[in-house]
């Protein structure tokens, strides 16, 4: 339909239009707002439109506004007063969230990915039917509000600004919450342990932020929890355990399939609900660390399961009740100090597309059993103590062949491809047992074993001749004859070399 709005659309009177994805460009025609004023749905996103909006748009009758993914600037509007969805994310839009906010019907609000300054403003609490609400990749700043105690929000997503201060206490009797994203801020203090009430949450994502002291054990009281990241904290002490009380993750789609459940209804409702602006409009809702990068996920985060608790100060051992989570795709548990050894049930998490446990104290072989985890792409066991054989198998050959000195660079214990250091014998790292192979070599017990090795085998063969009269006479017959072989071969070839020597 673009670059520019056709006069035509003016002549319309429809309660409806949706003009997304057509190229148009320029700002808003004059006569655009007063023709569609009165309609109750409007969808222009995915354009390049530019410009700022009217200034009050509350005399308006939308009830559904979707404007995002445009080059839309300026300060945002007041809101229609009978909105219930209202999508501005993805432009240029500055300055702060309206001070009076007063669309009491309001269910969806995403306005990520904007340059949204300030403050979270107290009226934001005035929207009690608010459902989902995206303030993610702004410039926000200070705490959230107190009075923030809608009951019904199960999507609150302000990752990536500047907000400080500690989780509201008000999220605890939000029960039904789903999907909880807090990362890349300045919030700091301890993981409440109520963190444990929140029974239908599906995501929590606290990475980067300023939190410490111990991840709570009522965490693995969440049994719908698909995606966990606590990573680039300050957390310490033990990962805790019974995390296979975490069922999610250890129920695969199979399974699922089994049990007669829409998984395609079911993981999509789970990320884009009955209420939510759908899955074109939503953008860029997540970015995961998995595979030694950071991926951006969209609709497909609804079958994303993952673990993420790197870049904090955790000790202990690695939860042997880990490996039962068959669901996870996804265990970054570097740059900690965790130790003991890797659990040696590893492969039974069949799903595992991505496994971190670098830059830890972590020891021992590797266990065999990570050579059967066909699915995955990604390893990375740097910077250990391991020691050992490196074991071998169809994928985890493939994996080393692509990068070796990335996965085990950092483990002077290990031996074997793809590593340059042969298991042989006198390698003191063959069994990945250091203490026990720590003899080193003597030349003086290696000479007399060789000497009296070979002074037995002459007794042997001396004996066998002098008690065996057979023996001896095939012996000795064999020797004259082997005699005469040789001399006669001697003296033919001295007789040659003679007769030449006188012929010249």
């Amino acid at each position: 339909m673009g670059p520019l709005f056709p006069p035509w659309l003016q002549r319309l009177k429809t309660n409806g239009l949706d003009i997304s994805s057509n190229a148009l460009k320029g700002k808003f025609p004059d006569w655009f707002w007063s023709a569609f004023s009165h309609a109750n749905y409007l969808n222009i996103s995915n354009n390049q439109i530019s410009g700022s909006l009217p200034t009050h748009m509350d005399g308006m009758a939308f009830k559904e506004l979707y404007l995002g993914s445009n080059r839309l600037t300026g300060p945002i509007p007041t809101f229609p007063t009978n909105i219930t969805k209202l999508d501005i994310s993805n432009n240029t839009f500055s300055e702060t969230i309206p001070s009076n906010l007063e669309a009491s019907q309001l269910e969806v609000l995403s306005m990520h990915s904007n340059q949204i300054g300030g403050y979270i403003p107290e009226s934001i609490c005035k929207l009690q039917q608010l459902a989902y609400l995206d303030l993610s990749n702004n410039i926000l700043e200070g705490e959230i509000p107190q009075c923030f105690d809608i009951f019904n929000i199960e999507f609150l997503i302000l990752g990536n600004n500047s907000l400080s201060g500690k989780i509201p206490t008000f999220l605890q009797n939000n029960t039904d919450m789903k999907f909880l994203d807090l990362a890349w801020n300045k919030f700091s203090g301890r993981l409440p342990t109520w963190i444990g009430k929140l029974v239908n949450l599906r995501f929590l994502i606290l990475g980067h932020n300023k939190f410490s002291d111990n991840i709570p054990v009522g965490i693995t009281k969440l049994g719908y929890l698909q995606y966990l990241d606590l990573s680039g904290n300050s957390f310490s002490g033990a990962i805790p355990w019974h995390l296979s009380n975490l069922t999610f993750m250890t129920t695969l789609q199979e399974e699922l399939t089994d049990m007669h459940v829409d998984v395609e209804y079911e993981r999509n409702m789970i990320v884009f609900p009955r209420y939510t602006i759908g899955a074109d409009r939503l953008g860029q809702i997540l970015s995961v660390n998995t595979k030694g990068q950071q991926l951006i996920y969209g609709r497909t985060l609804a079958y994303f399961v993952g673990i993420d608790l790197s870049c904090n100060s955790l000790t202990g051992e690695i939860p042997t009740d880990i490996t039962l989570l068959s669901a996870l795709m996804n265990l970054n548990l570097s740059s900690n100090q965790l130790s003991g050894k890797i659990p040696n049930m590893i492969g039974a998490m069949q799903s595992l597309a991505s496994l971190d446990l670098s830059q830890n104290k972590l020891s021992g072989e590797i266990p065999s059993s990570l050579s059967s985890l066909t699915s995955l792409s990604y390893l990375n066991l740097s910077y250990n103590s391991l020691s050992g054989r490196i074991p071998s198998g169809r994928q985890l050959d493939t994996l080393n062949a692509e990068n070796p000195s990335l996965i085990y660079i950092g483990n002077n214990g290990l031996c074997g491809p793809p590593v340059h250091k042969n298991c042989s014998g006198n390698d003191p790292y063959i069994h990945g047992d250091l203490e026990s192979s720590k003899e080193e070599f003597d030349p003086l017990t290696f000479y007399f074993g060789l000497v009296l090795g070979f002074v037995v085998g002459l007794w042997m063969v001396f004996c066998a001749l002098l008690f065996k009269k057979t023996w001896r006479i095939a012996y000795f017959r064999l020797f004259d004859k082997v005699y005469d072989h040789v001399y006669v071969f001697v003296v033919v070839k001295w007789a040659g070399f003679a007769k030449k020597t006188d012929e010249e």
